[in-house]
């Protein structure tokens, strides 16, 4: 299969010099290729993955002009042939190792601890600066009201997920998402630009400096809500981290209800996508706690 990546490649870039490569085993949407251990090549693994990829260079290559922290920036790309396996981007690779759970609770210094928050706030602060005025015109990505997103989840959960759920999940699951949507939680909510999977594997720092060194995989940006961001943050780090950070962000308490919201339906999205893809692990995965 890697031979495969590696011809289709060579066809749109014949004069690109391959010395090695190998298959990256991580990643949900995309198989990932690391070419001469400097560039990284991503190839959506289903159909839908083709439509997100050309959305996430799009904003990729808006973004950078608004982040100061290293994001991933195209250099190749073919959406020529839409099929998995032809469609494909790449991209220098960015120095680090994601920033899992167990490495920042072996950080013994607050400040090094704080730093990091500090570091992934400015990101944050940056990117969704971009607002929903800003991108209008310039980028082609639909809108579509959190509130309304949630509900559109809900009902899908429903229809797809309900017949493998236990009763009192069920209740469980409709009390929660009734709550929120029919509360105040989503008044004065503003639409910007969000990474959308903004956790533990996407952001990357280097151990010797305690710095994040950049932020990877937008395959989920999009125009959204920007406590779906803090949401990544709680699930991959707990609540002193998350405390720690949103304590750093402009008004951030104000939406700390809905953070704690959209994390409770991670694993059922898990579970949907692996539904929607046919992806028998990502289904198990998801749906585990439910049965």
């Amino acid at each position: 299969m890697n031979n495969h990546f590696i011809e289709n490649i060579k066809l749109v870039y014949p004069d690109l010099s391959i010395r090695d490569y190998y298959l990256n085993e991580i990643g949900q949407n995309n198989d990932v290729l690391i070419v001469n251990n400097s560039w990284v090549f991503r190839f959506p693994k289903y159909e839908n993955g083709i439509v997100n990829l050309r959305r996430e260079t799009e904003i990729l290559k808006y973004a950078k002009g608004f982040v100061t922290t290293p994001i991933p920036n195209p250099v190749y790309q073919s959406f020529e042939e839409l099929e998995p396996g032809k469609v494909f981007t790449g991209y220098k690779l960015i120095d680090g190792v994601p920033l899992w759970k167990a490495s920042l609770m072996q950080i013994k210094s607050d400040e090094l601890i704080k730093g990091l928050a500090f570091q992934l706030m400015d990101f944050l602060i940056e990117l969704h600066s971009i607002s929903e005025d800003k991108v209008s015109g310039v980028l082609n990505l639909k809108t579509s009201h959190p509130h309304v997103e949630m509900f559109k989840l809900y009902d899908k959960i429903q229809n797809k997920l309900f017949p493998y759920i236990r009763k009192d999940a069920q209740k469980e699951i409709t009390h929660s998402f009734m709550t929120i949507l029919n509360g105040e939680a989503f008044t004065n909510l503003k639409v910007t630009l969000i990474h959308g999977d903004f956790g533990a594997s996407n952001i990357l720092w280097n151990p010797e400096t305690s710095k994040i060194s950049g932020i990877i995989d937008f395959g989920g940006s999009g125009l959204g809500d920007p406590a779906y961001d803090f949401a990544g943050i709680l699930s991959s780090y707990g609540e002193d981290f998350f405390n720690m950070c949103i304590n750093l962000y402009p008004n951030g308490n104000e939406i700390s209800k809905r953070v704690k919201f959209y994390k409770s339906t991670f694993a059922l999205q898990e579970a949907l996508h692996g539904i929607e893809n046919n992806d028998k692990q990502a289904f198990e995965n998801g749906i585990k706690d439910y049965r």
